[in-house]
């Protein structure tokens, strides 16, 4: 086998690095997240949406309430609008819409049921909820936004992390975000000629680092130092880039979470090509999420930012060398024992066969099969199963 190294590998075109992204897997995470976000969400540098959600949580406070001391008004003037009187506030706060869901669902009610009521009567229900539940307390996040609003109740045990929280952590190893270190937004893929150019100007379409009044997520790369893992059948580099994203909701939205992976292109609608060696980490916003936080997803990121991606090669190296298979009855064997139907053997086998030029004998065959057959499932659940499973058998 070659001699695998990471190095700069020499340009094939201005601007750009010849990529195959016709391995690995497709994640389509943040081209969900890119397809949703209004322009008013999309943000340029990590410093311009750091001091956006920075300067909400300071117009943010925080208080633990009594369920039944909180009063439901609706006005007969204003009839489409609830306010909330809570203890010690000085006016009225009005619930945002997701607020009022939360709220709704703390006390057992239907929220979408409740919107379509007049607000007197939705009020008078939402109010026999709060007096009658048999949660105590509420633990409630208001912010002065030219009115007193309500962003967020939970129970009273919910542990906050901020968005600007997040943010911080990722500025630590991404300054900017727009190349003043290595971790930048991602460039683009030109799917003419298979050439991703990691100098594309950032741009409302093209940035990765959204805020909306909800949440916080950020799609960073290190494009501008391409790993090689080995050789393409055409003798070619298999070129790879470091990226991640992560996310965070103050409002209970979603959980924290930080994913880390190797990828090969990221598209103009924001699609990563070519993923391997996929890793994801999950907090809920319990009790003591803040100390999680602290104690893992932010030291797990500075990890991944900045350790050397060796270990990565070895196992690229690792499975390119490990022959499990010699002829067809070993390969239809191999795949059979790890729960592949005849017919998705078949598949494998011959996918294999015709975009490697070889039928599979390797770990890493076997791997880039399966996961380019996934990629064709219809159904999410069954396209993860099978990633999951090459997952598996690149790290036996």
């Amino acid at each position: 086998m070659p001699q695998m190294e990471i190095q700069a590998p020499a340009r094939v075109a201005r601007n750009g690095y010849k990529v195959d992204v016709s391995r690995g897997q497709r994640i389509g995470r943040v081209s969900s997240e890119w397809f949703s976000r209004p322009a008013d969400e999309r943000y340029l540098s990590l410093t311009d949406l750091h001091n956006s959600v920075k300067r909400r949580s300071e117009r943010s406070k925080t208080r633990i309430v009594e369920n039944e001391a909180i009063r439901v008004e609706a006005s007969r003037d204003d009839p489409e609008r609830l306010k909330l009187m809570l203890p010690g506030a000085d006016a009225p706060i009005a619930p945002t819409h997701w607020s009022f869901g939360q709220l709704a669902s703390l006390v057992g009610a239907p929220a979408n049921y409740l919107r379509q009521l007049p607000a007197p009567l939705a009020g008078i229900n939402l109010q026999y909820g709060l007096t009658s539940h048999r949660a105590e307390q509420v633990k409630t996040l208001e912010i002065e936004n030219g009115r007193c609003e309500l962003r967020a109740v939970t129970g009273p045990d919910y542990g906050r992390i901020f968005d600007h929280e997040l943010v911080e952590a990722v500025q630590k190893i991404a300054g900017n975000g727009t190349g003043d270190t290595r971790w930048k937004v991602p460039g683009v893929l030109d799917w003419s000629t298979s050439i991703y150019n990691p100098h594309a100007d950032i741009t409302k379409d093209t940035t990765t680092l959204y805020a909306s009044d909800r949440d916080v997520f950020l799609f960073l790369v290190d494009d501008l130092n391409p790993i090689e893992a080995g050789k393409l059948p055409d003798g070619s580099p298999d070129i790879f880039f470091r990226g991640f994203y992560c996310w965070n909701s103050e409002v209970g939205a979603r959980t924290l979470g930080i994913a880390s992976f190797y990828l090969r292109a990221v598209c103009q609608n924001r699609n990563i090509w070519g993923v391997e060696d996929f890793e994801e980490i999950a907090i809920r916003h319990s009790k003591y999420a803040a100390s999680r936080f602290a104690l893992e997803a932010e030291p797990a990121l500075m990890q991944f930012a900045e350790s050397s991606p060796m270990p990565f090669v070895n196992g690229i190296k690792a499975a390119r060398e490990r022959i499990v298979a010699r002829d067809d009855e070993d390969r239809a064997a191999f795949l059979r024992k790890r729960g592949f139907s005849k017919a998705e053997t078949t598949k494998i086998i011959d996918t294999v066969l015709t975009e490697e030029g070889h039928p599979p004998a390797s770990i890493f065959d076997f791997v880039q099969g399966i996961t380019r057959v996934a990629r064709d499932k219809q159904h999410q659940d069954v396209r993860l199963e099978m990633e999951g499973r090459a997952k598996k058998l690149l790290a036996s």
